[in-house]
């Protein structure tokens, strides 16, 4: 591919990532699971403080980490999404032209494959530092 292993390495584990979220879903459009891989984290992200997203950023490959913080400005961070509805909206902006998006089962899936991904003490810190009404999304 890149001829540099890290390059290859974190290509190949977003790929996976990638997959799986398109298993889950029965998709077979990987532009889309890239889509609501990235809704999913970037809710997730402005769910959780600041010291908590880069906490769990560090758990991330390279490239899935790249788009995780991908137009982020924590110095200009609004306030954290602190329910369902809030969370559930910012994954359906995402989507304006796609009515059969389901924002929630994109996040449900979008977790689902953090939690196949991601070790469970990992897990377990991140949903400690959700609101219930979004931790309550985790299969």
């Amino acid at each position: 591919m890149t001829d540099l292993e890290t390059f290859d390495t974190t290509v190949q584990k977003t790929n996976l990532w990638l997959k799986d979220l398109m298993d889950e879903e029965g998709w077979e459009d990987r532009h889309k699971a890239y889509l609501a891989l990235r809704a999913g984290l970037h809710a997730l992200r402005d769910s959780l403080s600041l010291k908590g997203a880069v906490r769990f950023s560090a758990q991330l490959p390279m490239l899935v980490r790249g788009f995780y913080f991908e137009g982020w400005n924590p110095s200009d961070k609004p306030e954290r999404l602190r329910t369902r509805k809030e969370f559930l909206d910012q994954i359906a902006e995402y989507f304006p032209r796609d009515p059969e998006m389901d924002p929630e089962r994109v996040a449900r899936a979008v977790f689902s494959v953090l939690g196949k991904r991601i070790s469970g003490d990992g897990i377990d810190e991140i949903k400690s530092m959700l609101p219930r009404d979004i931790r309550e999304l985790w299969p």
